[in-house]
C-alpha cells in the first residue's frame, strides 16, 4: 500500500497530509453536529456520518484524478468554461432553487441532485484570469489592452453571484485584487477594482430594496445584528456560538459533548467552528487554523516554484480563495464579522462545495507535480 502510494500520489506531500488530517477532523465534528439533525430527520445516529463519508471519499477520488492531469489542459478550457458559466448563472438566478429569498442552486436532470453555481463559476473564473495575466504580463501595467480586459471579467462574475450570494461575490473580488497584485497589475488599477466592486455592491443592495426583491432586507439585518441592534431571536445563532466557544475553554468538553449543537440552526455547516472549540477547545481551533495556514504555505512554495505565470497564478488563486473561506468563517463564529453563509471547506457537511473545493486542490497538487517533473528533469540533465 505505501509503494502504491508512493507511485501514484504526485505532487506536494505536505497538501495531501493537510487534506487527510481536515477529512480526519470533519468526520467527527460532524457526526457529533448531526445528533439533533438526525433525530428531527427521523434518521439513523449513523446515516449522516456515512453521507458525508461518502462524500469526502469521492472528493478525494477527484483530488487523484485532477492532479494527474496536466494543468496546461486547463489553460485550453479556461475561457470556454468561464462563457458557459455566465448563462448558468443566469439560469441559476432566474429559475434556481430558492432559499432564504436568494436562488443559489439549480437541480441536476435525471439524479436530482443540486449544486451551487458560484463554486463553478469561481473555478472558471479563477483559470480564465490565471490565462489572461500569464498572456498579458508584456502589457500589464498598460489600463486599455492590460487591465480592462482582466476587470470586465471579475466585474461580471461578481455582478451575476452578488445578488443570491454577496459573501462569495466578496469573497471572489478579494482572491482577484490579490491575484491581481501578485500578476504585477498597477496598484492604482487594484484599486479602481476595488471601487468598482463597491459601488457594484452598493447598487445591488439599493436596487433590491428599492424593488423589495432579492437579499438586500437580509443583508441589511445581519449588519444590523452584528453591530447590536437586533434583538435576541435575530442574534440567536451568534449567542449560542459565543455560548460554545466559552464552553469550550483550551481543551473542550470532549469529543461529543457539545451543548450547541442541539440550539444552533446549522451547526454541521456555517457554525461548526463553533462545535469545534466546544468539544476541542482553544487547543482545537488553533490546530485547525493551523492546517489551513500550512496549506496556504505549501500553496505558495508552489507558486514560487513553478517557472509558468499561468500555473503559478492559478495555484495561488484557487489555495488562497480556499484558506480565506475558511478564516472567513472563523471570523463570523467568534463574531468579528457579520453572518455570511460561507462554509469551512472540507469541514461542514455539505455536497457540490466539497466537490469543488477538492477539484481546486486536485488542480494544485497538478501544478506541483508539473514543477517537480521538470526540476527531476533538470537534476537528471
Amino acid at each position: 500500500m505505501i509503494t502504491f502510494l508512493k507511485q501514484n500520489l504526485k505532487g506536494d506531500r505536505g497538501i495531501w497530509i493537510a487534506v487527510l488530517m481536515l477529512c480526519c477532523m470533519s468526520l467527527p465534528v460532524v457526526f457529533s453536529a448531526t445528533g439533533s439533525l438526525a433525530w428531527r430527520m427521523d434518521k439513523s445516529a449513523n446515516h449522516y456520518l456515512f453521507s458525508h463519508g461518502i462524500t469526502l471519499l469521492l472528493g478525494i477520488v477527484m483530488i487523484f484524478v485532477f492532479h494527474r492531469i496536466n494543468y496546461v489542459k486547463f489553460k485550453k478550457i479556461a475561457t470556454w468554461l468561464f462563457m458557459f458559466s455566465i448563462p448558468l448563472l443566469l439560469y441559476t438566478m432566474l429559475f434556481g432553487t430558492e432559499l432564504n429569498q436568494g436562488s443559489r442552486w439549480i437541480t441536476i436532470p435525471v439524479i436530482n441532485k443540486t449544486f451551487q453555481t458560484s463554486d463553478l463559476a469561481r473555478l472558471s473564473i479563477f483559470m480564465y484570469l490565471s490565462r489572461i495575466l500569464s498572456n498579458k504580463q508584456d502589457v500589464i501595467t498598460d489600463f486599455k489592452n492590460g487591465f480592462i480586459p482582466i476587470l470586465m471579467p471579475v466585474l461580471i462574475m461578481c455582478a451575476l453571484i452578488a445578488p443570491a450570494n454577496m459573501s462569495t461575490a466578496l469573497l471572489l473580488g478579494i482572491t482577484c485584487c490579490m491575484l491581481f497584485f501578485m500578476g504585477r497589475v498597477q496598484v492604482k488599477h487594484i484599486l479602481l477594482l476595488a471601487f468598482s466592486g463597491l459601488i457594484l455592491v452598493f447598487s445591488i443592495f439599493l436596487i433590491s430594496k428599492a424593488l423589495g426583491v432579492g437579499r438586500g432586507a437580509t443583508w441589511e439585518k445581519r449588519i444590523e445584528n452584528f453591530m447590536g441592534k437586533g434583538d435576541a431571536d435575530d442574534n440567536f445563532q451568534a449567542t449560542q456560538a459565543q455560548i460554545a466557544i466559552a464552553n469550550g475553554g483550551f481543551f473542550g468538553k470532549g469529543p461529543g459533548q457539545s451543548w450547541a449543537r442541539n440550539y444552533l440552526p446549522h451547526p454541521y455547516s456555517d457554525f461548526i467552528f463553533a462545535i469545534i472549540i466546544e468539544e476541542y477547545g482553544i487547543f482545537g481551533g488553533m490546530v485547525l487554523i493551523g492546517i489551513y495556514i500550512f496549506f496556504l504555505w505549501r500553496s505558495i512554495v508552489i507558486f514560487r516554484r513553478c517557472p509558468y505565470a499561468f500555473g503559478a497564478f492559478l495555484a495561488l488563486a484557487l489555495s488562497f480563495t480556499l484558506v480565506f473561506q475558511a478564516l472567513i468563517n472563523m471570523a463570523v463564529n467568534v463574531q468579528l464579522l457579520p453572518v455570511t453563509g460561507l462554509t469551512l471547506p472540507l469541514v461542514s457537511m455539505g455536497g457540490s462545495s466539497i466537490w469543488f473545493t477538492c477539484i481546486s486542490i486536485g488542480i494544485i497538487l497538478s501544478v506541483s507535480n508539473y514543477v517537480d517533473q521538470m526540476e527531476g528533469k533538470q537534476v537528471k540533465a
